[in-house]
């Protein structure tokens, strides 16, 4: 008698047209979802844009418009910055604060994701927000790095699993009893 996957009619292979997949790796990075919606793969575009931006612009009120920022001096190294940078263009803004302040000029947006002035500032800050400075600082580095999935994503396509091959689940105990 011959098996069932003897017997199946193959199935055709699943290609996606992702267009040019460096382009579409860009505008994923500027704006989470775009490049899937320039790859015609709307409802995945939508999802990453509606997850990724919520949580970034959740962690951004949280903290205030100051738990994203660019310094790299004696006040602090913001190290959490080029996670939250993954974000693209949202992130856009600290960069331009950051180099207002390099330059000794006006800050064009405020105090709107601007670098602290001195560590009592900062200290100030810590203060006054508490567990917010922090937790809104994880939100938008997570989504900074959520991002950056999803740009491999618009690059390299969905992994794709072969057909007809094993499924893989927990162990059962016959696997358990083999291994003892």
């Amino acid at each position: 008698m011959p098996t069932p996957e003897k017997t199946a009619a193959p199935l055709d292979s699943l290609e996606i047209d992702l267009r040019e997949p460096n382009f579409a790796a860009l505008l994923a990075w500027l704006w989470p979802g775009l490049g899937h919606m320039y790859q015609r793969r709307y409802a995945k575009g939508v999802l990453f844009m509606v997850c990724i931006l919520g949580t970034y612009f959740f962690g951004l009120a949280l903290g205030e418009g100051k738990v994203v920022y660019a310094s790299w001096n004696q006040v602090e190294r913001r190290w959490q910055f080029p996670l939250q940078l993954g974000v693209g263009l949202p992130a856009a803004p600290a960069v331009v604060q950051s180099l207002a302040v390099r330059r000794g000029g006006e800050l064009p947006l405020g105090k709107f994701m601007a670098p602290p002035k001195s560590q009592e500032e900062l200290s100030h800050w810590h203060n006054t927000l508490n567990i917010r400075f922090e937790l809104g600082t994880l939100y938008t580095m997570v989504a900074g790095l959520l991002n950056v999935l999803a740009i491999w994503d618009a690059f390299a396509g969905p992994v794709i699993s072969e057909p007809g091959g094993k499924e893989r689940g927990p162990p059962s105990d016959d696997d358990k009893d083999k291994k003892a």
